[in-house]
């Protein structure tokens, strides 16, 4: 039995996508097409390949053990087309909420002896076999990889993101609550 079950997979995986969908709220749509540098997403494009990820746990409904008989090449080529479609913020939104909604609730439905199968990785990769848990777990740490992309694009664009204004009011109130301490001892 894992200690980290499908339940706790489904959680984590709402919670960074909450995240993500706050900053996709923050960013105005006036500056969808910016791109931090040339060759690039912009922040549409990054925010569809976010929302568009979850077709890798396709591999994980079929019950497939290897990635043997997918072809990646061809989601990638589709999951690109996909990016350049001129989406509003509230398509790009309503997206994100849906996809990862279906998603974390596929997710809920997995059991320990599913998430602890083997799934073969392609030759030369490291480590040659991972856990279903670990690929599933990968869907995440993806969308938490391009979350920093998005977290920095914002701060090009002079923006402050929500978690790091979240942090600094914690630090503040904490300072705030030790000098408040201080003065009256």
């Amino acid at each position: 039995m894992l200690c980290y079950g499908a339940k706790d997979l489904a959680r984590a995986y709402r919670t960074v996508r909450e995240n993500t969908v706050k900053i996709a709220d923050e960013i105005p749509e006036s500056k969808l097409d910016f791109a931090p540098a040339p060759g690039t997403r912009t922040f549409r494009q990054l925010l569809t390949h976010i929302a568009l990820a979850d077709s890798f746990s396709g591999l994980h409904k079929e019950k497939k053990t290897s990635f043997e008989g997918f072809n990646f090449p061809e989601l990638v080529g589709k999951m690109m087309a996909e990016e350049q479609k001129p989406r509003t913020k509230a398509e790009l939104i309503a997206m994100l909420k849906e996809r990862g909604e279906e998603t974390a609730r596929w997710m809920e439905t997995v059991g320990d002896d599913f998430l602890a199968e083997p799934f073969t990785q392609p030759p030369g990769m490291m480590p040659a076999t991972k856990s279903r848990f670990e690929m599933i777990m990968s869907m995440k740490e993806h969308e938490m990889h391009h979350r920093g992309q998005l977290m920095l694009m914002l701060r090009l664009i002079g923006q402050v993101p929500h978690m790091t204004r979240a942090m600094q009011e914690r630090f503040a109130a904490r300072a705030a609550q030790q000098q408040q301490q201080q003065a009256t001892t």
